[in-house]
């Protein structure tokens, strides 16, 4: 299911200039897109937080649902399903039925950004979101960050200094309110293919994660 709280971004958010000139631009080009804020995905009673980067341009831009029709939802979902996480065949599209158990998905910037790269100030525009997320969902222990720009952002979002969590695959810092934060690297394609990033480190993060949990 999709999160109901109210504090993330309206679809046809307009924070950004540069994103919101590009969404419109892949509205004209891709009208049967979904080309808007993403939403998180998952269970609003979870223990367990996924943040991403930023939606892709065929995957959740098209779909409407996080790292669902890009080549990293390949990876994770099938993580989840393994896990115990999700229940259902993910089909890579928004309408397979997968669901969420005890998990969400979300994104530290949810626009797609020209080239995968947000800017600095992109990525602070979206801080508050993410910032709610943390606080307000009641039951949350585990955050896995995938990727430095996720964990940056999860250090922002609890007014840590950077220099006190440091990014590194597998790496666990102790949040405020009792959390854990879990690193990985970005099951990007690019990570997979030149084996920055095995299904086994992979799925070794989740393997954490399970045991805290």
């Amino acid at each position: 299911m999709l999160m109901p709280l109210e504090t993330g971004p309206q679809k046809d958010c307009t924070l950004c200039p540069r994103l919101t000139s590009f969404r419109q631009e892949n509205s004209s080009l891709y009208p049967d897109w979904f080309n808007g804020a993403v939403p998180p995905f998952g269970d609003n009673n979870c223990t367990l937080l996924i943040v991403g980067l930023a939606p892709g341009l065929r995957g959740a831009n098209r779909t409407g649902r996080p790292f669902t029709g890009d080549y990293a939802g390949d990876l994770l979902y099938p993580t989840l399903i393994k896990f115990g996480l999700a229940d259902g065949e993910y089909q890579a599209s928004a309408c397979d039925g997968l669901q969420l158990k005890n998990c969400m998905i979300t994104n530290a910037v949810r626009c797609v950004p020209p080239q995968n790269k947000p800017t600095g100030q992109e990525i602070k525009n979206c801080q508050p979101f993410l910032t709610d997320e943390l606080t307000k969902l009641p039951n949350l222990k585990i955050v896995i960050s995938l990727g430095r720009i996720a964990h940056e952002s999860v250090v922002r979002a609890i007014n840590g200094k950077q220099k006190d969590y440091k990014f590194g695959h597998g790496a666990i810092h102790e949040l405020p309110r009792g959390q854990r934060m879990i690193n990985s690297y970005h099951c990007s394609r690019y990570n997979t293919n030149t084996g920055r990033l095995t299904v086994q480190m992979f799925e070794d993060v989740f393997a954490i994660a399970g045991d805290y949990l």
